[in-house]
């Protein structure tokens, strides 16, 4: 099979990291898309836009950014012009002037979503029980905890940033809203994807598709890259 001309750079949220995407890493590079996952400090939202432009340097021709929950802003806010499309998945996609706490707390909260504040060093960490009631809830019992034991915190300040024009204003978008996700409501999901005007897709699934529905997850990036493919 040739190697697609498109490439996929794939962005983290909070409280993990690039290997939350390893399902969907293989499942790409299967079907001869080249695959990189952008490893983000989660220190500010301006660092974390600066680390993903970094990757985004390392890689040739068109490429299509995914985002998971808070990398949603992220990928939202790089102004690389080999980015051809966007990919939210349970993503938070606030619009220009708006922050990610914004329209991370427009909705009321699950009631299994875990109340969440900063220590003392202004980082944001999920409580270890939130993992199996509300972050991955689908997910086997080690692999939540793989998820506890790995997490990487959030620093407050990512969150309370307004964002620059949004790059899904100026390029295709698509949007998997994940029904049963108990981190941010189906409802907020909807209403970001409605206004971005994105291609949407649903599923029964929870805030960690890539990992506990990686296929679906799959399926979109690879429309999106096919459609990328099929313009050039």
């Amino acid at each position: 099979m040739a190697e697609s001309d498109a490439s996929v750079v794939l962005a983290h949220g909070a409280w993990a990291d690039g290997s939350s995407w390893g399902k969907v890493i293989a499942g790409l590079r299967s079907e001869s898309v080249r695959v990189v996952a952008a490893p983000l400090p989660l220190t500010s939202l301006a660092e974390d836009v600066a680390a993903l432009d970094r990757m985004l340097e390392r890689v040739q021709g068109p490429v299509v950014v995914v985002g998971h929950a808070y990398a949603g802003a992220v990928i939202g806010s790089t102004g690389d012009g080999k980015v051809e499309s966007l990919v939210y998945v349970t993503a938070l996609a606030p619009d220009e002037g708006e922050t990610v706490a914004d329209v991370f707390y427009r909705a009321e909260p699950h009631p299994q979503a875990p109340v969440l504040s900063p220590d003392r060093h202004e980082l944001i960490w999920l409580p270890e029980e939130a993992f199996a009631r509300a972050f991955a809830q689908q997910a086997s019992t080690q692999e939540q905890a793989m998820l506890a034991a790995v997490q990487r915190p959030l620093a407050a300040a990512c969150i309370g940033v307004p964002v620059p024009h949004p790059l899904w204003k100026d390029r295709p978008s698509w949007f998997l809203v994940a029904v049963e996700d108990r981190m941010i409501p189906a409802e907020t999901q909807r209403f970001m994807a409605e206004r971005m005007k994105a291609r949407v897709r649903t599923g029964p699934v929870d805030h960690m598709p890539m990992l506990t529905a990686p296929s679906l997850v799959v399926e979109i990036v690879l429309e999106a890259v096919r459609e990328v493919e099929s313009g050039r």
